[in-house]
């Protein structure tokens, strides 16, 4: 309890702390004003983009419309700011030729960064922002109602201004993770599964924000020509950082945003597509911890559900390389259902396949994790549903080795669930057409539960599947039973062999012993 209240403490400390200028690991550099108590003289916000200059300098002719973002930002982080009270007309009472000069005034109330933590600080500032953000999220959504005698689109410089302010706003340090703070506090310390998931208290403020992105990136009117230089590498890669953010609400908006721009931005999907699997990488190989991975498969498995035949090579070595490897680490049960969709999408893309993936499952199979056997042997069952006869074939022995050791689990959650996929009448059909094969490999296991399984619903499981071999192929049944009774004839033989040799060992000892004690006598 002491160390939660200790976590507790550190996380509010370091959310206050997140208003500073500060960029995180890996990301381009952003700072932007604290919160309104911080120092007046702090540097202006300044967005890298990758494919642009770094900084436009009054000589350029972007200056101009880059310059008040800036200012916004940079007056924003004193005590007071005067601009943000200046009153301005809402932007359906100003003339068309007047409505761009009006938006970068309520884009610089918007690049304002305030300490949302304490409600009690500059709440008429705050209240500013949410309205300019209010306003302006109807006005990007709707903006031929918003501006019906004036171009439909947004100006090139004001939306190089409204990335600028939501970059601003989004881009910031993350908290450290419940294990993280949990560690700096007492290193052995594991990690708390039932602890509740931070809530960022500038939410309210940062949902408005994300609506204004997102209704900026799917409105018909941005054209993606311009709207890419500002939408750039460096904006998608800091967006990916993000995901790793402990509100969930944070990651359902980012996860809608991010998929928008793949499917908006047709030149950002080799790059978003690789970025991705930068992120899976180092979630499998260096950390195994990571809060977005159950969003960035869901937003992975609709676009290989877009996936043009024959597949590209390229989408194979993802499946291979990140993919299956994702059921490595010991925290699959959070994203396994979107894991499994994944898989199953590309198995039913291309049947070939199959043979890949059932063999990644078996390599990564859990050995002592019984409720990890049971996730994968569902997904096992989905992926043998889309699996034709020639790929079956190729991986059947290991696979049904692998699943009589399931059918004698102790674990009767386990076992049962192997037993499940009798069920299943295309699993069925692949067997009865492979029967020569599959029997010998699950006959011992099937009577070996009948004779010793502590769980009676295993044991009527085991019954109906031995029934149904025997009424596949009664001959082979019989055959694959006469030979487990030579087996077992020949393992008891064996073991009364074993028993024999060390009563001869003990009797030989033993005379021995008794010898020595006679000559110790005389």
């Amino acid at each position: 309890m002491f160390n939660k209240i200790i976590k507790r403490g550190n996380r509010k400390g370091t959310r206050g702390d997140s208003a500073e200028p500060a960029a995180r690991p890996g990301a381009p550099s952003s700072s932007s004003g604290g919160g309104g108590g911080g120092a007046g003289g702090a540097a202006p916000v300044t967005v890298n983009h990758a494919s642009r200059a770094t900084a436009a300098t009054p000589s350029s002719p972007t200056s101009p419309h880059v310059a008040p973002s800036a200012l916004a930002t940079n007056q924003a982080a004193g005590a007071a700011s005067p601009p943000l009270l200046e009153p301005l007309p809402l932007l359906r009472d100003v003339a068309a030729a007047d409505r761009p000069g009006l938006l970068i005034r309520k884009l610089r109330i918007v690049a304002a960064i305030f300490d949302l933590s304490d409600s009690l600080k500059h709440p008429r500032e705050k209240e500013a922002k949410r309205q300019a953000l209010l306003e302006l999220v109807d006005y990007v959504q709707a903006p031929a109602q918003a501006a019906a005698n004036a171009p439909a689109r947004l100006p090139d410089h004001v939306q190089e201004a409204l990335v600028a302010a939501i970059s601003a706003n989004i881009f910031r340090p993350l908290p450290p993770a419940l294990h993280e703070s949990a560690a700096a506090i007492d290193p052995g310390a594991a990690p708390d599964d039932e602890e509740e998931p931070f809530l960022d208290p500038a939410w309210p403020h940062l949902q408005l924000v994300y609506e204004l992105l997102l209704r900026y990136v799917v409105s018909p009117d941005t054209d993606t020509k311009v709207a890419k230089r500002y939408v750039d590498h460096a904006f998608v890669l800091r967006l990916l950082d993000l995901f790793d953010s402990e509100d969930p609400r944070e990651r359902e908006y980012l996860k809608t945003v991010l998929h928008r721009i793949y499917g908006k931005f047709m030149v950002h999907r080799p790059f978003i597509r690789k970025a991705i699997n930068n992120v899976f990488y180092r979630f499998i190989f260096e950390t195994q911890r990571h809060n977005g991975i159950g969003e960035l498969l869901e937003i992975l498995g609709s676009i290989i559900n877009g996936f043009a035949l024959p597949m590209k090579e390229e989408h194979k070595l993802f499946l291979a390389r990140a993919l299956i490897p994702l059921h490595k680490p010991k925290s699959v049960a959070i994203y396994h259902q979107q894991l499994s969709y994944c898989i199953v999408q590309f198995v039913e893309k291309d049947y070939k396949l199959a043979d890949t993936v059932i063999r990644g499952l078996l390599k990564y199979w859990p050995v002592t994790n019984c409720q990890k056997e049971v996730l994968f042997l569902g997904e096992l069952e989905e992926v043998l549903e889309a699996t034709q006869a020639a790929e079956f074939q190729r991986c059947m022995v290991p696979l049904f080795k692998q699943i009589g050791r399931c059918l004698n689990s102790s674990h009767f959650q386990v076992a049962e669930r192997a037993l499940f996929l009798w069920n299943n009448d295309h699993i069925v059909s692949l067997i009865a057409q492979n029967r020569g094969v599959i029997f010998p490999i699950i006959f011992e296991a099937l009577e070996r539960n009948i004779q010793s399984h502590w769980n009676q619903a295993v044991h009527g499981l085991t019954a109906n599947v031995r029934k149904m071999f025997l009424d596949m192929d009664s001959e082979l049944f019989e055959e694959c039973q006469q030979q487990y009774l030579e087996k077992q004839a020949r393992a008891k033989e064996m073991q009364e062999q074993r028993e024999s040799a060390w009563r001869q060992l003990e009797a030989v000892v033993a005379a021995k012993a008794a010898g020595d004690d006679m000559v110790l006598v005389n």
